[in-house]
């Protein structure tokens, strides 16, 4: 028997229809609003969207359960990129030494952040690094994300990083989407000056491992002043892209133009976490396919004084999408809600920017975008409804979790209940 809702009656319907490509410039701001919006969901899929009286008036919405989304905006759910789900527990002594005042490298020389993150992955079990992701999954999902990409990079040992990839694997078998990246971020200790044979040894032996065990879709590298050359980079890449695994390139503070035509020239899906930027470099990305993705959480948690770039890129061109980078170490939030407020402010991207750059060009950076990201027929319903009359809000209320509901392909996985006060 088949199943079938109707969510009518939505303030703001966001569909986010469009060109089938990541959106650009001027087509960021087009979110596809309609008011007293409805979806019709078959087994689901996104079956109709359209006015509330129109859709009411299907045959199939007579046999549909309904949900009365009156006062609230109903949009996408939101797609997250480049998290670390599977990074163990909170580092809360790091953060205690950094509200002292020491700088980063004198919290990573005292033993804590990626060090002491690739210990406890070290010395967890799968299951209980498991369990601790799910707990951050929960709380991501609790705030309107639907699909995530999740990436290695913290374990640094061969035995460390095939340890995540499991666990990501574990968590696919949950409701949500889960996009699963190798992530080769830095030579483990005692590689650090033998650099070169470290990429030759993941090139020829790690990550065909990867691919033959299917623990990732994307390969993704990291370059800059304390990680890869693009020589190395390079090198990975094509290995990567040989064994058919999609290409990301992570560049880091200090990463040169060179970084950012390697991206381009390899067709890499997405340049993630950018942060230092030229506008010739950022000319460059907006002539390619690739999508820069951004995230404003380490910039708030570290107290840095510059946020990405999000308005020259725009301006110049490229797709950007927005994520929450989840990390204990660096961004401990899966509130993407949040990041959508710290991109307005910190970043001056408008609300409509910032909520496609969340939906439908983070599906594409995953390469979901076919199924996930806007509410067309055919695709996925995963969608939210928001406590809101108006998406402008969303920014507004900062910190604050608006979610009443999150749908993942038509089965509700959150509904809060009212508030109940007690008979005076």
């Amino acid at each position: 028997m088949r199943k079938v809702t109707l969510i009518r009656g939505a303030r703001q319907l966001l569909t986010l229809r469009g060109p089938s490509g990541p959106r650009r410039g001027t087509e960021l701001g087009n979110l596809g609003i309609i008011q007293d919006g409805a979806v019709l969901i078959v087994d689901g899929l996104v079956r109709e969207v359209g006015p509330s009286r129109r859709l009411e008036n299907l045959a199939a919405a007579r046999e549909a359960d309904e949900i009365d989304a009156s006062a609230c905006v109903v949009m996408p759910g939101f797609v997250d990129t480049g998290a670390h789900l599977v990074s163990g527990p909170a580092r809360v002594i790091d953060y205690q030494t950094r509200l002292g005042g020491p700088a980063s490298e004198q919290v990573a020389y005292a033993g804590g952040e990626t060090l002491a993150i690739a210990r406890s992955i070290q010395d967890l079990s799968v299951r209980l690094l498991e369990s601790i992701a799910l707990g951050v999954l929960e709380e991501a999902v609790r705030h309107g994300t639907t699909a995530m990409e999740t990436k290695s990079g913290l374990g640094l040992t061969d035995a460390g990083e095939i340890k995540i990839l499991k666990a990501h694997s574990a968590l696919q078998e949950r409701p949500v989407t889960i996009v699963s990246t190798f992530q080769c971020d830095r030579p483990p200790p005692g590689y650090e000056r033998e650099t070169d044979e470290y990429m030759q040894w993941i090139s020829s032996h790690l990550l065909p491992l990867v691919k033959r065990r299917k623990l990732a879709e994307f390969a993704g590298i990291r370059c800059g002043e304390r990680s890869f050359t693009p020589r190395q980079a390079f090198r990975y890449l094509t290995a990567a892209q040989q064994l058919g695994l999609g290409l990301k390139l992570r560049a880091d503070a200090g990463a040169s133009r060179e970084t950012i035509r390697l991206a381009v020239e390899m067709e890499a899906t997405s340049v993630d976490d950018i942060v230092d930027l030229q506008e010739s470099e950022a000319r460059l990305l907006a002539r390619s396919h690739a999508i820069a993705t951004l995230s404003p959480g380490a910039a708030f948690h570290l107290a840095l004084e510059r946020y990405p770039p999000a308005r020259m890129l725009i301006d110049s061109g490229a797709a950007v999408a927005l994520g929450t980078n989840y990390n204990p170490a660096t961004s401990p939030s899966q509130n993407i809600l949040m990041m959508i407020a710290l991109a307005c402010r910190s970043m001056h991207m408008s609300a409509a920017e910032a909520v496609t750059a969340a939906t439908v060009n983070a599906a594409h950076a995953i390469g979901r975008a076919s199924s996930i990201g806007s509410l067309e027929i055919g695709k996925s319903a995963d969608l939210l409804l928001l406590s809101v009359p108006d998406y402008r809000e969303i920014p507004y209320h900062f910190g604050v979790n608006l979610v009443e509901l999150v749908m993942q392909s038509g089965v509700v996985l959150v509904e809060r209940s009212e508030v109940k006060w007690p008979a005076r």
